[in-house]
């Protein structure tokens, strides 16, 4: 009945990551930074989690002479996060 929680996803910083990319087509690390009001350290940290584990893209480039970092969700991504959100529900209402 229970399924399991997808680790990478379980992280609230992850979670709050892929929780803004799937609401727009792509957002940059500065973007990232003030929603969710994390370290930059540790943004960078969460963002190669996901990108290792395919559910990001990530360019690098640069605007007016500034490193640009934008990140996007990738198909792989938001499979796996409507199958986190579908398998959070079954916990939070098991009747259904």
């Amino acid at each position: 009945m229970f399924n399991d929680l997808d680790p990478i996803l379980h992280s609230q910083l992850r979670l709050s990551i892929v929780s803004i990319l799937m609401t727009v087509d792509e957002a940059n690390f500065t973007f990232i930074k003030e929603t969710t009001k994390a370290a930059a350290g540790n943004i960078s940290i969460q963002i190669k989690n996901l990108q290792d584990a395919g559910y990001i893209k990530v360019k690098k480039s640069f605007k007016n002479n500034y490193p640009n970092t934008t990140i996007s969700i990738t198909s792989k991504g938001i499979e796996a996060f409507d199958n986190y959100v579908n398998n959070l529900k079954k916990y939070i209402n098991p009747q259904k």
